[in-house]
């Protein structure tokens, strides 16, 4: 994979592969990256529906430019003794030894509740809440009290949800876990993208039940429900959604007269469920398609 800055030729690239509708591992295997730096430059930058090549270049140029220097992190005399990463060593100012403890331990239960397993919980509260927002095997499994196994397992499981990298620095015997900057930014990507897979998956059930009966009018309010969570968390709808919104509009038009829910998916040569829900698409849920009350009378010719 390739590494460093995004190049302007970079950021046309992606533009391109959105306007194709490809997912973000596609565009990745185009510019030989990783997806996550695929996600991350999408979302800093408007997300799918908004993404300009021009202005994301701008906007990092700008970045760049306005990024406050850090200064550097004195090196321990030795590598491999950092300080636990619940003493608050290295902090700007002291912090009570017992108050970062019991602070970290509700976060990880916190997390714990929400579905993470215990040592994960207790390994990304940990990382989190340390100074540098990294740790080796051996810090991590002194302030833990678990074992180096424990550990290995825990942040397998937490780079599978992409919250940690490893990174490996010269003059040092051990990799450390690192928590960095875009943690929460790509736990949200995630989250987006499983709803939206979820929006997916329900709307072809429908299409396969049809919305006439139980299970796919069923299913139909499942993808509404996972659609609308979707649209709210990245703002443009899932792919493929707008696109079938645009054509019912352009049917309608065409036509020149009301056209039913089974008329349109006649014409169109579709399911009734993928017509119903395009219509809901295009009747309320992307604000560039609706009429106003005034729009509307004025079309119809009612007061």
């Amino acid at each position: 994979m390739g590494g460093g800055r995004l190049t302007a030729e970079d950021r046309r690239i992606i533009e391109a592969g959105l306007s194709e509708g490809l997912a973000y591992a596609a565009i990745a295997r185009r510019l030989g990256r990783a997806t996550s730096s695929v996600s991350r430059e999408v979302a800093r930058n408007g997300g799918p529906g908004a993404y300009r090549a021009e202005h994301a270049d701008r906007a990092d140029a700008w970045r760049r430019r306005n990024r406050p220097l850090r200064p550097a992190a004195p090196r321990p005399a030795d590598a491999d003794a950092d300080a636990d990463c619940d003493s608050g060593s290295g902090a700007a100012t002291e912090t009570d030894p017992d108050a970062v403890r019991a602070y970290v331990d509700k976060f990880a239960s916190l997390l714990i509740a929400v579905g993470l397993p215990r040592t994960a919980a207790r390994v990304l509260a940990c990382l989190v809440t340390a100074p540098s927002g990294a740790g080796t095997s051996a810090e991590l499994t002194r302030r833990l009290k678990v074992s180096p196994a424990s550990i290995s397992k825990a942040v397998g499981y937490l780079e599978g949800l992409d919250v940690l990298s490893r990174k490996h620095e010269p003059g040092r015997r051990q990799e450390r876990y690192v928590i960095d900057e875009d943690v929460w930014l790509r736990a949200w990507l995630t989250s987006a993208h499983k709803n939206a897979a979820c929006a997916a998956a329900a709307r072809d059930g429908a299409d396969l039940f049809g919305v006439e009966t139980p299970t796919g009018a069923r299913l139909r309010t499942m993808y509404s429900f996972f659609a609308g969570v979707h649209r709210n968390m990245t703002g443009p709808p899932i792919a493929g959604a707008l696109d079938d919104a645009l054509t019912v509009l352009a049917a309608l038009f065409h036509a020149a007269r009301p056209l039913t829910t089974g008329e349109l998916a006649t014409a169109l040569g579709w399911p009734e469920g993928r017509v119903a829900t395009a219509v809901e698409e295009a009747a309320g849920s992307e604000p560039r398609l609706r009429l106003t009350p005034a729009q509307r009378a004025a079309l119809t010719g009612t007061p």
